[in-house]
């Protein structure tokens, strides 16, 4: 690699992206919001901006908005972990 991969994620990343830590912080917040259908990214743009551009975090706020909706099937086993309920 010569480096220029780097550069063009650089130069696409959205401006109005937060970065993991501060998305880390208030994910709790921005999923209560978003499982009440309370316009989440319109409140925490940054927020949004950063869950469409990371993986990692994207997964990890998917797998809490999961848990906060009472999915069936989320902790299945499929995935190794056992249900608790």
């Amino acid at each position: 690699m010569n480096g220029w991969s780097a550069l063009d994620r650089f130069l696409q990343a959205d401006p109005r992206d937060v970065g993991c830590a501060e998305a880390m912080d208030l994910l709790h917040v921005y999923a209560e919001l978003a499982a009440a259908d309370a316009a989440a990214a319109e409140r925490y743009p940054g927020i949004a901006a950063h869950l469409q551009a990371c993986g990692p975090c994207g997964e990890d706020f998917d797998g809490l908005l999961a848990a906060m909706r009472g999915a069936v099937g989320f902790f299945d086993g499929a995935n190794g972990l056992e249900c608790y309920r």
